[in-house]
């Protein structure tokens, strides 16, 4: 059952973002108060802020952790024109401070003249690289040739978008089919310009980035914008807060090969959903990119998820103190079946649906202690059934290799 938990930040003013660690066990937020906190998840499930420090001399905006490989890293950027990153250090040179973290900054990047309003670290695959996007509309690529010192980071890549940028976001595909790719989104609140959301691309020939694509029918002031874990697709989904929600399939077309520019993609909406009625100010995937939550101005969070043909739709609503919502819009407010606990959205997974009453046969009938045994539903679940059996059938002679249909399990079959 899903539990929601509220957290006095102690924040003096607007908090702006809120990041997870890899694992889930950190979190950091961010606020106009010019502070960094970080929080650790004790076992029994509370937040329990370890280390709170100013960071900037204005609004931050955003901050963001690196990959666990390169240690407990920190990316933070702010209204006063510059981003900073953190490492956090273990304490151990007197009794007061032995066993307690805090946080040293190791860089400030000073290249902006305007306002840094988006960080990310690249996938860790890449190494360790920083990005940023600016209100000038420039995106700065940033490396630290030495992972073992922070404190030397170079400016290798320096990309105009022509717009002012206020989101960006990485493809974490590690594929090499995938070349290094990033999409980013531009506030510029002039509708008569569309394209606020531009992608772009490495060139290996030329070892720069490049234009792919501009997705011209988003004409509105984009917000954030996330690109879904890949998980070995041919194509790339993209996710957007505008004024609504907005999910993209980018579908890489055939290159040629003699061709050198950057790749072009087939690009398709798959949903477009206005439940928020109001601004749209972030998106966020789940690690399978299966689901997808979204916060607006109407004080909600909405996740969003496909069947299997890829038709999305809303699955749950939390107002902003966690709760259910409860209403005539039709959609349900048990959030257990949404996200739930991991061995009951394993379970229905095998059967195949949330009723737990079918599921999809390998070629051969599972039998205990075979390979497709953890195939077979819990005797729990066969004992309640009100299906009828299936009468075998006399004369049957299935070719191994033909598509069976989907049938409900026996009391038989299943002991």
């Amino acid at each position: 059952m899903f539990v929601a938990r509220s957290i006095a930040a102690d924040h003096k003013d607007l908090i702006h973002d809120v990041s997870y660690d890899f694992h889930g066990r950190r979190m950091a937020t961010c606020s106009s108060d010019q502070s960094v906190k970080v929080w650790d998840k004790s076992e029994n499930g509370e937040w329990h802020c370890t280390a709170s420090w100013k960071t900037h001399s204005g609004s931050v905006w955003r901050v963001t952790w690196a990959h666990p490989e390169f240690g407990q890293v920190l990316a933070s950027c702010s209204f006063d024109r510059t981003a900073a990153v953190w490492e956090e250090i273990v304490g151990e040179s007197n009794d007061k401070q032995r066993g307690l973290s805090h946080w040293i900054k190791r860089t400030t990047l000073v290249d902006s003249r305007t306002s840094v309003t988006d960080v990310k670290f690249a996938p860790k695959h890449m190494g360790l690289m920083l990005t940023t996007c600016s209100a000038d509309g420039v995106v700065r690529i940033y490396e630290a040739p030495d992972v073992m010192n922070l404190s030397q980071w170079s400016l290798q890549h320096e990309i105009s978008c022509k717009l002012s940028c206020s989101c960006i976001s990485w493809n974490p595909s590690s594929s090499r089919a995938h070349p290094p790719m990033f999409a980013v989104g531009s506030d510029d609140s002039n509708v008569t310009y569309g394209g606020k959301v531009q992608i772009y691309e490495y060139n290996e020939n030329t070892r720069k980035y490049a234009k792919a694509e501009t997705l011209m029918t988003v004409t509105d002031a984009v917000h954030d914008i996330a690109f879904a874990p890949n998980l070995g697709r041919s194509f790339h989904v993209l996710a957007i807060a505008t004024k609504d929600v907005r999910i993209f399939k980018l579908v890489p077309m055939r290159k040629e090969s003699t061709s050198t520019g950057p790749t072009k993609f087939e690009v398709q909406i798959v949903a477009q959903f206005d439940n928020h009625n109001s601004q749209v100010w972030r998106v966020s995937w789940n690690i399978t990119s299966t689901l997808l939550a979204s916060s607006g101005d109407d004080g909600c969070v909405r996740l969003w998820k496909a069947n299997y043909m890829d038709n999305w739709k809303c699955t749950g609503i939390l107002k902003g103190d966690g709760s259910p919502l409860t209403g005539s819009s039709g959609q349900p407010t048990a959030m257990s079946t949404v996200v739930g606990s991991s061995v009951q959205t394993s379970q229905n997974a095998l059967n195949g649906m949330s009723a737990g009453r079918y599921f999809f046969p390998p070629l051969d009938p599972p039998r205990a202690g075979t390979r497709y045994g953890h195939l077979l539903p819990p005797s729990s679940l066969i004992e309640h059934c009100d299906v009828e059996p299936v009468q075998p059938q006399q004369q049957a002679l299935p070719h191994r290799h033909s598509s069976r249909a989907l049938v409900p399990l026996s009391e038989a079959e299943g002991q």
